[in-house]
């Protein structure tokens, strides 16, 4: 057993830790480099935010899919097809002469967001057979996670390092060779688990939910063009339309892509709500950080005038404190309530960003305030799937903790379209003439959505029932407080939020 033991930690996850570590490296390495992009395809600032937007309007669309796929033709088969399809828009990046061919490429590159499901279920499957197989699945799983966290903080360093000392093309060339290294690690030492669960895809459900967003997203690019127009009027409506067909078609469906039922239980909405929230800032809002600090105050008053080797430090600084974030959730969850941390997390975030507003003249203070925020977020992105699968069935937790990536995702996928939005709003009279900049009352406007969402995150999350967060027993109206259900049946339960970890 031991050995097993051994072979499981050294070859599979040794394997999968450099296919986080390089998605971390994909999450961080760019945000740096912005500015010089924008430059290189001769956008304005503003329109870097599209870039993320494409990505996850597409991850949202593409990973329940990947991940029903992996259950059903086994995930190596679907890791492998993602690394490709990633690696191939990696090299496309790096070479794309236009700003659509750029955004085509950025948006691609989004499957790397289905490597962490797949990569954890690999994980399970294999240590599932061994006496201790639960233990071993949340370390291999948290080791993982940390690699990714590595992963961004090595990203944002080297990519601002990079990007003052080689040709543009040949800095982004760097992470597309990490991601094909990633593949042959994957193809010769990952080996087939065996594992199939059948099944098949809810089709109609995945091509009204992606209309519905299509839609969504063009009318609110739409608003860039032609300001709120008829037209815009027209394809919110039918973008609404569609999601309301998709949640009619989903209640009605054996196998549906999104369980509108377990949306509905008063255990889960507030966390699937927390983890929509809380997408528009830990996703949405990283491009026009990275925009601001590299913004010349000289040139337009605001702004902190990096480089992209020193705003490389800033965002470093950023996905450290996630970094630190995550690791003190664990502790302070075991020691207070789990709730409680989580509702601190999202007021941490919230105040991070409000400071923003008046205090954004200095390198020092931004950085300060990215790290309140930071530490919040970061204890949010390690809570947040743990407290979904806690607050779901026994036999949901997957799709519960599926859900909050999915709605994360879609959450920062409309901030950096309405971010976008708003900081060129007003660049034709708003004193700005001709620079390339975001509008200083653009890029509050963003500090506000962020402040402010995460403050309702934290109000839903009170909505919460205690219990939800420390076991799976069942919560609903009228049923028996946890001390009521009995010995056997608590100790039963796994607490997803020990960080000992070593209950199976």
């Amino acid at each position: 057993m031991a050995s097993m033991n051994v072979k499981l930690a050294g070859g599979v996850v040794g394997a999968l830790v450099v296919v986080e570590g390089t998605s971390g490296v994909l999450q961080g390495y760019y945000t740096p480099l912005l500015t010089d992009i924008a430059r290189h395809l001769g956008i304005h600032d503003a329109d870097v935010n599209w870039f993320e937007a494409a990505q996850l309007l597409l991850s949202a669309i593409v990973v329940p899919v990947l991940a029903r796929l992996g259950d059903m033709i086994g995930h190596r088969k679907v890791l492998i097809a993602s690394l490709i399809v990633t690696a191939l828009s990696s090299w496309a990046l790096a070479f794309a002469p236009s700003f659509p061919l750029f955004v085509l490429a950025w948006a691609i590159q989004g499957f790397y967001v289905v490597w962490l499901p797949l990569n954890v279920a690999i994980i399970h499957s294999r240590a599932r057979e061994m006496e201790n197989g639960a233990a071993l699945t949340r370390r291999g799983a948290g080791i993982i996670v940390a690699a990714l966290q590595a992963g961004a903080i090595l990203g944002a360093l080297a990519g601002g390092q990079l990007g003052g000392m080689l040709p543009l093309w040949a800095t982004l060339s760097v992470p597309a060779a990490m991601v094909t290294i990633a593949l042959f690690v994957v193809l010769f030492k990952v080996p087939d688990t065996g594992v199939r669960a059948g099944g098949s895809i809810d089709t109609r459900g995945t091509v009204i939910l992606t209309l519905g967003l299509l839609t969504l997203m063009g009318g609110l690019s739409l608003v860039r063009l032609d300001g709120f127009s008829p037209w815009v009027v027209l394809m919110v409506a039918i973008g609404l339309a569609l999601m309301w067909l998709f949640v009619r078609v989903e209640q009605g469906t054996d196998e549906p892509l999104v369980d509108i039922a377990l949306l509905k239980r008063p255990t889960v909405w507030p966390v699937i709500l927390t983890a929509t929230l809380f997408g528009v800032s830990v996703l949405g809002a990283q491009g026009p950080l990275s925009t601001f600090a590299r913004t010349d105050p000289a040139e337009v008053g605001y702004g902190l005038g990096l480089t992209s080797a020193t705003a490389s430090y800033l965002i470093g600084a950023y996905v450290m404190s996630l970094l630190v974030g995550a690791l003190l959730f664990a502790r302070l969850s075991a020691r207070y309530s789990p709730r409680a941390v989580l509702i601190a997390a999202s007021f941490l975030v919230a105040g991070g960003y409000l400071a923003l507003i008046p205090l954004h003249g200095s390198t020092a203070v931004v950085v300060s305030c990215m790290i309140v925020a930071g530490l919040g977020s970061g204890a949010l992105v390690a809570a947040l799937p743990a407290a979904a699968a806690s607050a779901a069935p026994p036999h949901q937790t997957a799709m519960a903790t599926g859900l909050t990536n999915t709605t994360k995702t879609i959450g920062g996928a409309f901030a950096s379209t309405a971010f976008a939005i708003a900081l060129v709003s007003g660049v034709a009279a708003g004193g700005a003439g001709e620079s390339t900049a975001g509008t200083l009352s653009g890029y509050i406007t963003v500090w506000a959505i962020c402040g402010g969402t995460a403050i309702v995150a934290a109000l839903a999350l009170f909505a919460v029932p205690k219990v939800a967060f420390t076991t799976n027993v069942e919560v609903e109206e009228g049923a028996a407080p946890l001390e009521a259900v009995g010995p056997d049946v608590v100790a039963s339960r796994v607490d997803l939020f020990d960080p000992k970890g070593d209950r199976a």
